[in-house]
């Protein structure tokens, strides 16, 4: 299984960080189609934000996580 970025194992230890960041993009998709700041672009701004900021950080902490595993 040389060909595969993570193993089995890694992918298993790893999960605990993927089921959270599968919520986070459920609530984002949901805020972008059913909005309830449409008439405040400065508020629906800050909304995304506070979705996307910890969606990409939990990513690089994964990816962290799992290449440290791996060695």
């Amino acid at each position: 299984m040389a060909d595969s970025l993570f193993d089995r194992e890694t992918l298993l230890d790893i999960s605990v960080n993927i089921i959270p960041m599968v919520i986070i993009l459920f609530f984002t998709l949901f805020l972008l189609f059913f909005s309830p700041f449409p008439d405040y672009p400065f508020a629906q701004v800050v909304a995304i934000g506070l979705h996307v900021v910890p969606f990409v950080l939990l990513g690089l902490l994964t990816y962290v996580a799992a290449t440290v595993i791996e060695r």
